[in-house]
């Protein structure tokens, strides 16, 4: 479809977030809908991510839609080929890709505040939004590392989220720089390949065994012809996922168990006790992202790999010269450093009432939001898997769906009672996050021993809920209109009679 020049609502972004309120808004009759996506097709992080052996670390039954489950999972772990099908037939199902604007950024995105509607400019042109829903997530733009001489290096060199598969990497020297969840499943991958292989570690994770399984076709069979079964899999699944919070958000302590079971995992994958010492953490379990594999560490054993642990000092047109002064020769590097999580880009091209950016409202004092949803200054905007909205140890879905559920009841709040604007109140705001970051003082990720991407320049936890995610949802069960600004639709001024 083309962009049109008005639309009640227009969404940013074509992945599980966006998916999610294009379907739930039309079931509302809310019929006055634009996603715009920035690439040729929908998926988000599982089209952009088609690394060697990338696959989800949550269980498949869980990593779905709750009205949308997918009887056709091959394992209990999808791969990303399944997600990237899964996404792609769910948004033809429901009528999503026809009301998406592919290859489409959003560039500028400013609240008029006497029109009462959004102005954004695309890179397909421009439209006007009575709504503006962002749905880009956190893990969307790639973070390189800020290392000397990165920019000299002759060879291929790329972000594991932009895989590039038209280099052959059969029998080359390659680096992969980071051990982080991507890195994890990669490593396995390039070992069968690299005729040598350097893994480059600043902290050594937790990875805990990754118990997959097919899926058999009888039993794929069964999900698929009765209902109720994928429906008591993805409720025993979520609640057996539940019990990792308390360890994680009240006494670090209960992780022991996990820990010692992580360790277990280490030395049967290890044998080499210099090396396992390497790989093994110093900081509890959970403080940074949990990770799961039962062929990491086996990789990490074998001849052609070494783990790196000293720093790396610079890169050169061929090698990396790490700390202690030694060079290592290299063919190509792999970056597996992350995205921007607590620096959200996009928050750069939004602006609001008061004429500065979401990033300049959020340079002070950390990415915010009332609900984890709207932002104060910043009416009729929704922010999905916005601030505090992410999770260490469950699915991502899990909020998504909650957080629409809310933005639901906002949009009905607003047609019912003729509300042309909704803003949270700044007292209200701060409240929720002053009671977030009270919160955050006793959970893993602020006294585990340990600096993370949760973590923003000023050390604040911007990015994780730090409760359990029934209590999330029962939150924003219904829009709390005692908390907001409530503008009714302002007259518009009648011209002057033409002489």
């Amino acid at each position: 479809m083309t962009l049109p020049g008005h639309v009640d609502h227009l969404i940013v972004g074509a992945g599980f977030a966006r998916l999610c309120a294009a379907i739930k808004l039309a079931e509302d009759g809310e019929t006055d809908v634009v996603v715009i996506e920035r690439a040729g097709e929908v998926g988000g992080t599982w089209r952009d991510n088609t690394y060697p052996g990338a696959c989800c670390d949550v269980p498949s039954q869980l990593y779905s839609f709750s009205f949308a489950r997918n009887p056709e999972w091959t394992s209990s772990y999808s791969p990303q080929p399944e997600i990237q099908d899964y996404l792609r037939s769910v948004a033809r199902a429901y009528g999503v890709t026809d009301k998406t604007v592919f290859d489409t950024e959003l560039e500028h995105a400013a609240w008029d505040d006497e029109g009462q509607v959004w102005r954004c400019r695309t890179s397909a042109g421009e439209v006007v939004a009575k709504t503006l829903i962002s749905g880009t997530g956190g893990l969307s733009e790639p973070r390189l590392p800020d290392l000397d001489g990165l920019a000299t290096f002759r060879g291929p060199l790329f972000h594991s989220a932009r895989w590039d598969h038209s280099v052959d990497l059969v029998g080359k020297r390659i680096a992969v720089i980071g051990t982080g969840a991507s890195a994890i499943q990669i490593v396995p991958e390039l070992q069968q390949v690299a005729g040598h292989l350097d893994v480059y570690q600043r902290t050594a994770p937790w990875v805990i065994p990754r118990n997959d399984r097919r899926y058999p076709t009888l039993e794929r069979a069964a999900l698929r012809r009765v209902p109720a079964l994928a429906k008591l899999y993805r409720t025993g699944i979520y609640w057996a996922h539940e019990g990792y919070v308390p360890a994680f958000t009240w006494q670090p302590r209960l992780g022991a168990p996990a820990e010692r079971g992580a360790l277990m995992n280490l030395r049967k994958g290890i044998k080499d006790p210099v090396l396992r010492a390497k790989a093994t953490p110093h900081f509890r379990l959970g403080c940074k992202r949990v990770l799961r594999s039962n062929t990491y560490y086996p990789a990490l054993a074998s001849s052609n790999v070494e783990l790196v642990t000293e720093q790396i000092a610079r890169v050169s047109a061929d090698s990396i010269v790490t700390g202690d002064g030694v060079e290592h020769p290299v063919d190509v590097i792999v970056v597996a450093t992350g995205f921007y999580t607590t620096e959200l880009p996009i928050a750069e091209r939004i602006v609001g009432r008061a004429g500065r950016s979401l990033a300049e409202e959020w340079a002070a004092g950390g990415m915010s939001a009332y609900k984890g949803t709207t932002v104060h200054g910043f009416p009729n905007l929704f922010t999905i898997v916005g601030p505090n909205t992410g999770q260490g140890h469950t699915s991502v879905v899990f909020m998504i769906e909650s957080q629409i559920a809310y933005v639901r009841d906002a949009i009905r709040t607003m047609r019912e009672q003729g509300y042309a604007a909704v803003e949270p109140r700044a007292d209200a705001q701060r409240r929720w996050n002053a009671n977030l970051q009270r919160r955050m003082r006793r959970t893993v990720w602020n006294t585990g021993g340990c600096s993370s991407w949760y973590l923003d320049a000023q050390g604040r936890n911007t990015v994780l809920w730090p409760k359990s995610t029934f209590t999330f949802r029962r939150g924003l069960a219904r829009f709390d209109t005692q908390a907001y600004d409530l503008q009714v639709a302002r007259p518009t001024p009648e011209r002057e009679p033409v002489a």
